[in-house]
């Protein structure tokens, strides 16, 4: 086990790692220099940013939560991040003590945080793997019995597709999740979106990525709506992150989310 500020022994700590500066940005303290001075740079050209970051896990959470409402029971969160209170599986045990949630991510300080938070946490687990890989993720899910795919699911990507390179056709990651879930199934989506960001904040987040494990890529909205095939999108659509938080007020950030939340019929 490694202790607060410790990182396992197989992570290069001179290289930027997206979670990482994520924690610092929201107020985390399991990160390193080459992150903090990274996300630094960009709230440099876009002080918004933290509120941004806190406002997109607020969405996270209202997803979780509205959909436990609805009945779900199995929450599956892909590019799960360093745990962040309160956690999805706080949010859909308030509303059922009996949920079940897989935290799943490719970065091995994430893995290992997320295990010391829930390794006396039953129902609750997490796992490392790649959103990448989805049949290698699907069937460990399925043989190790954490997920009921014969039951619905939501399944969370929130802040991760824009660490996946057109390349790696994000639409075809999600469609293999949305063939294998049951009927009433939810899915969530949220990624940095190109429309309204402003272009220094976004060049500058692009080019401290480069060198990064998975170097950032902006879309725009009409770009991220096809990631919704096959599902039926709830309103409003995809839209910008203030319109998924309509009770909230979030004055225009610098940089923009984009998302939406649907059902599979």
């Amino acid at each position: 086990m490694t202790q607060p500020g410790q990182a396992p022994s197989t992570v290069d700590t001179t290289q930027l790692s997206h979670a990482r500066a994520y924690d610092y940005v929201l107020g985390g303290k399991d990160n390193f220099a080459v992150d903090r001075a990274a996300a630094e740079q960009v709230i440099a050209l876009a002080p918004d940013l933290p509120a941004l970051g806190r406002a997109q896990r607020r969405f996270l959470l209202r997803v979780t939560r509205m959909c436990a409402e609805a009945g779900i029971r199995q929450f599956l969160d892909i590019g799960a991040g360093i745990p962040t209170a309160p956690n999805v599986h706080q949010s859909a045990r308030a509303v059922d003590p009996a949920a079940r949630v897989v935290y799943v991510d490719n970065d091995p300080i994430v893995f290992t945080h997320n295990n010391a938070l829930l390794a006396t946490d039953d129902g609750v687990v997490s796992i490392k793997a790649d959103v990448r890989d989805p049949d290698r993720l699907l069937e460990q899910l399925a043989t190790d019995g954490l997920i009921d795919f014969a039951e619905p699911v939501l399944v969370l990507f929130i802040g991760l597709f824009h660490l996946v390179t057109d390349a790696e056709d994000p639409a075809a990651l999600v469609a293999r999740f949305r063939d294998r879930v049951a009927p009433g199934s939810h899915v969530a989506i949220s990624q940095f979106c190109v429309d309204g960001s402003d272009r220094a904040a976004k060049a500058k987040l692009e080019e401290i990525s480069v060198n990064s494990p998975a170097p950032m890529t902006f879309r725009r909205r009409d770009e991220i709506e096809p990631f919704f095939d096959g599902f039926e999108l709830l309103a409003p659509g995809v839209v910008d992150l203030p319109l998924l938080l309509p009770d909230e007020e979030l004055p225009p950030t610098k940089l923009r989310v984009a998302g939406g939340v649907a059902r599979k019929r």
